[in-house]
């Protein structure tokens, strides 16, 4: 892992909300993972049976990865082993995001959403 110290000041955060992560240091793994269902409707009508997420396949199917073929070389100097920031103001962090102050090595954040609207027929 990387060896360089984050040093902030000050960070205001005013919201975190659904699988999202406030991270202060060093971490191996990180995985983040969120699934909701947004239902948009002209009338106000609640369905207690809407929940179920394995009617929808976008909950199911498998994200293909493509394989990186190419050959990446790297090569990094750290001149100066310090981050200094002095502020961070975040207004809201939501569905499987992450603020993270420290070094990681591996990260995998996933959100799936399924947006209905329901509208009336056009008369």
């Amino acid at each position: 892992m990387l060896q360089r110290i984050s040093a902030v000041d000050k960070i205001n955060i005013d919201t975190i909300a659904f699988s999202s992560i406030f991270e202060i240091g060093d971490s191996s793994y990180i995985q983040g993972f969120s699934r909701a269902i947004a239902v948009q409707r002209e009338a106000e009508v609640f369905n207690a049976r809407e929940g179920n997420f394995s009617v929808y396949p976008i909950f199911s199917e498998s994200i293909p990865f493509l394989p990186i073929e190419e050959e990446i070389s790297i090569q990094t100097t750290q001149m100066n082993p310090v981050i200094k920031v002095q502020n961070i103001d975040v207004i809201g962090v939501s569905s499987s995001s992450i603020i993270h102050i420290g070094s990681s090595k591996h990260i995998s954040m996933e959100t799936r959403v399924k947006h209905i609207r329901q509208l009336f027929p056009k008369k």
